[in-house]
């Protein structure tokens, strides 16, 4: 089934994102994680991408697992980082040989060990290529409620993100955010810059202290003053700060749902007690 049609068909849905281990070793530990949120019945979860584009093969066989063996629909990454032309056709067909519709397109973090080939330089590039080999994929892409972290400046920021949903994007989901204003700022001015394909508000709950540094910097995330509080007051109980990261984000979740932002994707960071705890929170509303 394609993402586009289960946004479509549910007024609310809330899904999550789980990451491949890095080594053949790990499979059968994430595979169990994966297990268990999907016997939560998410409408559909996602698979993330090596951050260097390796280990790839990881990122089929949890998808396949996911999508096949415990019948939830995936959403399977894929980067631009080390992709050529070859690598990308390459990993379509292993998708498609898996019954794999859902592609989200990313240009990728770049890591040192890292580097972007000429055949795609942007998301943009690598959304319209797989839409030349296949129209019928359905895509999804990045977007940053606080502009990405490259970017000049939030109107260049949101030029860019209309070019990418030109070139064949069908839905978008957001960087984590830790404040809903930011969130709702971001939707009236992608709406009047004319992009009008569902956005998937991102959400990551934070639920140990040291998560929080890590999670700025790489998301540029701006950490309201509620949040600072509750990091200051609970941060040092980890059991403390377990059930408030869940509760934080749960309200966030609420409060965007309530303001008419229908679907919610989760970077679960493969912690099924945190996506089991959400999912009671959200009983009553999905």
């Amino acid at each position: 089934m394609y993402i586009r049609d289960i946004i479509e068909e549910n007024e609310v849905t809330l899904s999550f994102e789980v990451f491949p281990p890095k080594t053949k070793d790990n499979f059968d530990s994430v595979a169990k994680v994966s297990r268990e949120i999907a016997e939560l019945r998410p409408p559909f979860m996602s698979v993330t991408y090596g951050a260097d584009g390796g280990a790839s093969e990881y990122t089929v066989n949890l998808a396949s697992e996911i999508q096949n063996k415990y019948g939830t629909v995936v959403l399977a990454h894929l980067t631009c980082v080390n992709t050529d032309r070859k690598k990308m056709e390459d990993m379509l067909k292993l998708y498609k040989s898996e019954g794999i519709k859902n592609i989200m397109a990313l240009r990728g973090d770049i890591p040192a060990t890292g580097r972007l080939h000429n055949d795609y330089i942007y998301a943009s590039d690598l959304v319209r290529a797989i839409k030349e080999i296949d129209p019928d994929i359905c895509i999804g892409g990045a977007c940053y409620p606080e502009g990405h972290v490259e970017s000049t400046n939030p109107s260049e920021d949101i030029i860019h993100l209309k070019e990418k949903v030109d070139a064949g994007c069908d839905f978008l989901t957001t960087q984590m955010f830790f404040d809903n204003n930011t969130m709702y700022n971001f939707m009236y001015r992608v709406r009047e810059a004319g992009i009008n394909v569902p956005i998937l508000a991102g959400i990551m709950p934070i639920t140990n202290e040291k998560q929080v540094a890590r999670s700025v910097k790489l998301s540029g995330a701006t950490i309201p003053q509620r949040f600072r509080m509750m990091v200051d007051r609970f941060g040092s109980d980890p059991a403390k700060m377990k059930q408030a990261g869940i509760i934080y984000a749960a309200e966030q979740i609420i409060d965007l749902i309530a303001n008419g932002i229908n679907h919610i994707h989760v970077y679960s960071m493969n912690k099924p007690e945190i996506v089991e705890g959400l999912m009671r929170s959200m009983s009553e509303i999905l």
